[in-house]
Formats: C-alpha cells, structure tokens, sequence
C-alpha cells in the first residue's frame, strides 16, 4: 500500500462498495469539522486577494505565526513538498525514516540525492538539506525543540533548509517548531485536512522565512486555492472552541481503540490520536481477515508485522472493529 484513504484497492481485491467498507487505513479525522454555510458567489468568482488574506490571518493567529514569519497556502501539503525540493539549492537531503515517503520521491524527483536516515541526530556532513515529519508517520515519534534547533544550525552552516512537516501536530500545539523560522533556514508545513477532517478540500501551508515563502507563492501562481477551500479554512482555523474539544474527543477515541487492540493481542508501538502503529506477528493475516469483512487498514511493504490503524468514526464502528478481530480465524 502506498498510501491508506484510497478504497480502490480494497474493493478491488474483495469487493463491496464504498458504503459498506469502514475505511481505518488513513489518519484523518473521521469527524470533521462542520462545513458552514457559503455564499454562492464563492462557487462563481475567482478568489480575492482580500479571501486569501483572511485565510492566511486566521492561519497565522491558529499556528502561532509571528509577523515577521512568512506564510503561503497552497491546495493541500502535498503540493508544497513537490515544489520545496525545486526551489531548495542542489545538494545531498537527509530524511529521518520511514515515514512519509512522497518526501523521498519528491526530492529525488527534483534531481537530490537522498540518504534515509534512521534519527535527526545522524544528519551526515555531506547533507546540505534534512526532512523531518514530526510528529512521525507511522510511528507519532516527536523530536524536541533542542534537537531540531541544533540541526537547523547545521544546515544553516551548509547553506540548506530544514523541512518539518508537521501535519499532525495539530493535536498538541506545543510540537510546532514555527518559532525556529525566526532564526534558521526551517520551513514547516501544516496540513489542514487531517485534523479537520477535511483532506478532500485540499488546503496547507508553508511556513518559513519571507523570501523562501515567497519564492513559494511566485512559483505556484495566483488563485492556488479555491474560493470554497479559503472561506471553510478560514471559518475552522477561527473556532478554537471546535479545536479544543477536538483534541479531547480525539485522545479519548484512541484510548479505547488501543484497549480494542491490545485485547486482540495487538502491541502499540507508536502513533498519535489520529492513528495508532500496532506490532503483531501475524499482522499481514490479519490485514487479509479484516479486509474479507471489508475493513481497511495500513500495511507497509517495509515490515510484515506492522499495522497502522486509523480511529473509528463512532462507538458502533469501533464494535464492529473489536468484533471482527475477535472473529479472525489466525
């Protein structure tokens, strides 16, 4: 599997339609944010520079942005970490991993050689540039301030960019590295699609120094965003209300799908409040047993024994869940 959220797959090796699936296999939210009402005119002109001014104040007051810090938006991370690897000078990039890997294939796309590295403290002198997902997918491993600060001085020194693309820290404000933009060459990026629950809008964010930012924006061009995505951003980066309760709810779901997994023979080893990294050894059969009850979940070509679970919708998804590990002929 190359990335989970993508039921194709699934139905295509057994069956079923997309309503009967319960689909386990991403880290999105699977109760998003409640889309507000939108004037018609957001569907029939093209978006204003006043419209992504808004956006782009809502996200800067919600990410903890200072003034002298830059930020773009663009339609959704993925878009951003395809162009950072083409407007970052040529040199060797080091990637703490596994983790996401549309970072390797974009840097090695745009012409970098790229190192995998097993942790951010074993950044090789040859690297000018280093990627870092914190918190980590799959695993939820966080990599402190302290740390990230003594290599930003690193990269610095070899005229690099440090890129930490922190799509899920959302769910603990505290994790944000955005005050590093201040001093070192650190461009974050922020995915507004997993917490809120809203991937299919297609909406992220760069934060870095100004020029860098905006080398960004003049690369992807005006009108990047759509009406209807700067108008909903806007509206769920402003309800710290909604954000607040979300983060509880979220913590609270994961606390009882972990008790699901463990009952099951399961061991957590990582993840977030978004999803959870399970070790078993049987896990690739159970990958098969749940899929023939059409439920989905992450497996990684990396290691057999690895399974990422996203969080049920409800309490009736996590009981069919529980149930259908229980009934797992393993």
């Amino acid at each position: 599997m190359k990335h989970g959220g993508d039921l194709s797959e699934a139905m295509a090796q057994f069956g079923g339609t997309p309503e009967a699936w319960l689909d386990l296999s991403t880290g999105i939210n699977p109760n998003p944010y409640p889309l507000p009402p939108l004037p018609h005119d957001v569907w029939q002109r093209l978006p204003s520079r006043a419209d992504e001014a808004a956006l782009l104040a809502a996200a800067r007051r919600a990410y903890a942005v200072p003034d002298n810090i830059g930020i773009v938006a663009a339609p959704g991370t993925q878009a951003l970490i395809q162009w950072l690897p083409r407007l970052a000078g040529h040199g060797t990039v080091a990637i703490v991993s596994p983790t996401y890997n549309e970072h390797a294939a974009a840097w090695r796309l745009a012409g970098h050689e790229v190192i995998a590295i097993s942790s951010i403290e074993e950044v090789p002198e040859a690297t000018r540039h280093v990627v870092i997902v914190n918190p980590n997918n799959p695993d939820g491993r966080v990599v402190d301030h302290a740390l990230l600060v003594r290599v930003a001085k690193q990269i610095a020194a070899r005229g690099g960019v440090i890129v930490i693309d922190e799509a899920f820290a959302d769910l603990d404000p505290a994790i944000s590295a955005v005050a590093l933009c201040e001093r070192w060459p650190v461009v974050v990026l922020r995915s507004f699609g997993k917490f809120y629950g809203l991937a299919g809008l297609r909406l992220g964010f760069a934060i870095g120094p100004q020029r860098l930012i905006a080398r960004i924006g003049e690369a992807m061009g005006p009108w990047i965003c759509s009406g209807p995505a700067l108008a909903v951003g806007r509206a769920a980066l402003e309800d710290d209300r909604w954000a607040n309760e979300t983060r509880d709810r979220l913590r609270k779901q994961a606390a009882k799908l972990d008790g699901v997994l463990q009952a099951a023979g399961f061991a957590v080893v990582g993840g977030t409040a978004l999803f959870r990294l399970v070790r078993h050894r049987h896990a690739s059969a159970y990958h098969t047993a749940l899929s023939r009850r059409q439920i989905w979940c992450r497996r990684f070509d990396w290691a057999d024994d690895l399974l990422r679970f996203g969080l049920p919708p409800d309490d009736a998804a996590l009981k069919r869940f529980a149930l259908a590990l229980a009934l797992a002929d393993i």
